[in-house]
């Protein structure tokens, strides 16, 4: 094999980048409602759908939160590729994922319903369980697994 013909193969590493820090008075996620109060305010005031991952430990204590996907007005595209990427990178055992809706209404979309499914199916092959999907929207939120989607 002649060296026009090779090709350049990186060397690489990855690495999961602390940018800041929140308390946590409770310090384990026992409801939904646990999860809400320590994500909301990355959430609730946001004119575009976010969504992030909350992950947590083998004691439900959460370890790294990280915005998977920033959307539009009425829609985010997420793949369970982004949402398990930050899971593995934090040692998570399991994880919460959450987005908001601009609108207000929690009432989950047929994509919000299907996206939740397709995460939960990837997490069981990796692993790490989906705990939950929480929609936030103006002053309420609805949890999937409370509604049996999970």
């Amino acid at each position: 094999m002649s060296i026009n013909n090779a090709k350049r193969v990186d060397i690489v590493s990855i690495k999961i980048i602390k940018e800041s820090s929140v308390l946590y008075a409770n310090r384990k996620i026992a409801t939904p409602k646990d999860c809400v109060v320590l994500v909301k305010h990355l959430l609730e005031d946001s004119d575009r759908e976010k969504l992030v991952v909350c992950c947590l430990n083998t004691k439900n204590e959460p370890t790294s939160i990280s915005t998977v996907s920033i959307g539009s007005l009425n829609s985010s595209i997420v793949h369970p590729r982004e949402v398990f990427k930050t899971a593995i990178l934090s040692n998570a055992a399991s994880v919460i994922i959450s987005h908001n809706h601009p609108s207000g209404d929690t009432v989950p979309s047929k994509e919000d319903i299907n996206i939740t499914e397709r995460i939960k199916e990837a997490g069981d092959i990796i692993g790490i369980k989906l705990l939950d999907h929480l929609i936030i929207g103006d002053r309420e939120y609805l949890s999937l697994k409370e509604k049996g989607y999970i």
